[in-house]
């Protein structure tokens, strides 16, 4: 698989990079090294502080702008208009980019007030991100550890439904109560964390099965969330597992799929990232 469709007809790349706790040389370096080994998939966000380095490892790739496919996120503590539409602006400075492919609104709440009512600021945030859609800002919108109740009201304010949802989704933490409100809804899910940030890379279970197919463990984990419909976003800033992570030409079976669907609890199983 090369591409998932959104739910607007836009096709995005079946696997991307994410940045998230790379620090700005870093996220330069593995974007640059990504984009060289055929990733066309960049997952950054304002708050990781790595917006600029992304964007000029795009530059310096060599690729044209419209070979790459760029996702930033609003900070999850904007809640008015004005904000998103500021910090939309900030973003596309710091990637030097003046379109986005992605742009998801990062929680539903401030990471300081996990679980708190946002909805009034979550339509506000989303009236202003889908204006940005309808002029071409934005090619595709979403949002970003959204529930199923903090989703409707978008839909139900807009007439909007956001393309992606991004979400804590690894072998043994599938939150499946919001991924099938997502299947169902047309909504992609993209995966982040996919290897639990490296908590279930010990796992005797994941590894004999990934030493019978003649893998990583983390090309285990990575193809697991592609053959369960989802988007997968690993990260790393080392070259030679970001090549690794690319590499899925295999095929989990049936009854192992099953068989890492019913394992339940062997990562940290929490819906968040904090």
């Amino acid at each position: 698989m090369k591409n998932f469709v959104l739910n607007n007809g836009l096709e995005i790349p079946a696997v991307g990079l994410g940045t998230w706790q790379s620090a700005p040389q870093d996220a330069y370096n593995a974007t640059l090294w990504a984009l060289e080994a055929g990733y066309r998939l960049i997952d950054t966000a304002y708050v990781y502080g790595n917006e600029r380095q992304v964007g000029k490892a795009v530059r310096d790739s060599g690729l044209k702008r419209d070979e790459v496919f760029i996702t930033t996120k609003l900070p999850a503590d904007i809640k008015t208009k004005e904000g998103a539409e500021s910090h939309l602006a900030m973003s596309l400075e710091n990637l030097g980019m003046d379109y986005l492919d992605l742009y998801l609104i990062h929680a539903p709440w401030p990471w300081s007030d996990v679980g708190s009512d946002c909805t009034s600021g979550n339509i506000a945030a989303w009236e202003s991100m889908t204006e940005a859609y309808r002029s071409g800002i934005c090619k595709s919108i979403g949002v970003s550890n959204f529930h199923e109740s903090e989703i409707t009201p978008l839909i139900a304010a807009t007439g909007v439904t956001p393309a992606v949802n991004q979400i804590r989704f690894f072998i043994g933490n599938t939150q499946e109560a919001v991924t099938g409100y997502c299947r169902n809804a047309g909504i992609l899910v993209q995966a982040y964390s996919p290897m639990a940030t490296g908590n279930i890379l010990d796992n005797p279970i994941l590894k004999d099965m990934a030493q019978r197919y003649g893998v990583t463990l983390a090309q285990l984990c990575i193809k697991y969330c592609l053959q369960s419909g989802c988007l997968p976003l690993p990260k790393s800033v080392h070259k030679q597992r970001i090549i690794e992570n690319f590499k899925l030409d295999f095929t989990v079976s049936e009854e192992d799929i099953n068989l890492l669907d019913a394992l339940k609890g062997i990562g940290p199983v929490k819906p968040y990232r904090s």
